[in-house]
């Protein structure tokens, strides 16, 4: 029965001997597919999956937009600002731009007086006029009443200075962003005769409502139609205009009219934007960052490799490997998601690369205890993974709250650094738990007192700060 016992047993060890050296060839092809994905993708110029840079590595142009929310609803500015960055998106779209960013910014919460920005990002577009001229004149449009008040108050006497101050409109609420869609049509829209080209817009349903509403309560008012600030057209409000249609007209010539129908179509704006701040990135400075950048990097690896060899042996090289793992699923991820990457985000992930052996040192550290106690290899890798399990856990939290905290209220340039490192912290955490794990527990079994080569490299390894 006992030599049962013992053949039973010894199948048992062959058995778990074979699904871990057969775990460990997972990991070594996993690791190489991932390699020959990262290469193959970066050096075939018509890859599906490149790295995507951002505008301080790739070159471009940089604007900054202020939008003036000073009249909205507080509780209606994030959903207008959306709309904005969605009018702007489909404008440079259509112009052709490659892979354009547009995002919307809210200055910090610690600020006195908040600020609504959209900024936008053109890759290799190095002209800011040119930049400008992508965006195009996106017009604001307006409805306003004409009041009567202030009009009957303006006489001769009035100067031209206090003229100017005098405000004689009153805003409906009526603007651009329950626009529908323009038409260009000649004449009044109705079958008349005249051939005067007139833009005819339509209102979606809220707009349409509002519209109605605006025509039933003031009748025998003027309405004027806005277009940048300027008056188009003051036409009389005759009756109430149901069906949310309306006709801007002026002394239009067929290709402004055109245009001004295009642009109408393309971003109505919902609120008015100011442009505050240009910024224009040469192609040759973007690439000179993006070659320190990655040889910064590649020095990094390097010298977290030499230090973890000469530190740790045996350990220090699975260590290694897992810390080459890491580099090409976090390059996988760049490519799959993809992340933007940019001059910050590269610093993030320089920064997480030495980072990555953190957990790894813990481990070592409490395997190096359990291995001179006189445990074997094996297990002194399974309790040193143990031991080390909530140092790790907690560590990584404590990082992964540093990222989201800097994410959720950084500005673009911050988010994408702290992108970067979260995901780093992720898949570092990922790779010494499981790759190294893997690893470790695939190698034959050693211990100190044995002779052999292995048991060798594992007591030179384990034999620095020997109580």
């Amino acid at each position: 029965m006992s030599t049962e016992n013992q053949k039973g047993n010894q199948k048992d060890k062959e058995s778990d001997g074979v699904i871990r050296i057969f775990r460990a060839v997972i990991v070594i092809i996993v690791t190489i597919l991932l390699g020959y994905f990262v290469y193959s993708s970066t050096v075939n110029p018509d890859s599906k999956y490149p790295f995507k840079l951002g505008l301080d590595l790739a070159g471009g142009s940089h604007l900054v937009y202020e939008a003036d929310v000073s009249d909205l609803d507080p509780q209606e500015v994030d959903d207008l600002m959306n709309v904005l960055r969605d009018v702007i998106e489909r404008r440079i779209n259509v112009f052709g731009v490659s892979e354009p960013i547009v995002q919307v910014e809210q200055s910090s919460f610690v600020s006195e007086v908040p600020h609504e920005r959209l900024v936008v990002e053109l890759p290799g577009v190095t002209n800011v006029e040119d930049a400008v001229r992508e965006i195009g004149k996106t017009p604001l449009l307006e409805f306003k009443l004409l009041d009567q008040e202030v009009i009957a108050n303006i006489d001769a006497s009035t100067t031209p200075e206090a003229f100017a101050e005098i405000n004689p409109y009153i805003d409906t609420g009526l603007t651009g962003r329950y626009l529908l869609n323009a038409e260009l049509v000649f004449g009044n829209g109705s079958g008349g005769l005249s051939n005067e080209p007139v833009v005819s817009i339509t209102f979606n349903d809220e707009g349409s409502q509002l519209f109605e509403d605006i025509t039933r309560e003031n009748v025998g008012e003027q309405l004027a139609i806005f277009l940048d600030g300027e008056v188009m057209s003051s036409p009389r409000i005759n009756e109430a205009i149901s069906g949310g249609s309306a006709v801007i007209s002026g002394d239009f010539t067929a290709e402004e009219a055109r245009d001004l129908v295009r642009n109408l179509n393309f971003g109505a704006l919902p609120v008015p934007i100011e442009l505050v701040s240009t910024q224009t990135i040469g192609a040759a400075l973007g690439s000179e960052i993006l070659e320190k950048g990655v040889y910064a990097g590649f020095i990094g690896l390097i010298l977290v490799g030499i230090f973890m060899l000469f530190w740790y042996r045996l350990p220090g090289l699975v260590a290694v490997f897992a810390l080459v793992f890491y580099a090409f699923a976090i390059m996988t991820l760049f490519k799959l998601i993809p992340v933007t990457l940019t001059a910050a985000g590269l610093a993030g992930f320089i920064l997480s690369l030495g980072m990555a052996v953190d957990a790894n040192v813990l481990v070592f550290e409490r395997m190096k205890e359990e291995y001179r106690s006189g445990k074997g290899s094996r297990e002194a890798a399974r309790v040193g993974f143990s031991r080390a399990w909530s140092a790790i856990r907690d560590s990584n939290i404590t990082s992964l709250f540093s990222a989201v905290i800097l994410f959720w209220f950084g500005t673009s340039l911050i988010k994408g650094f702290a992108l970067v490192f979260g995901l780093g912290v992720l898949i570092s955490m990922f790779s010494a738990i499981t790759i190294t794990r893997t690893l470790l527990i695939a190698l034959p079994e050693a211990s100190k007192d044995d002779k052999t080569f292995l048991s060798k490299l594992y007591k030179s390894g384990f034999k620095n700060n020997k109580k």
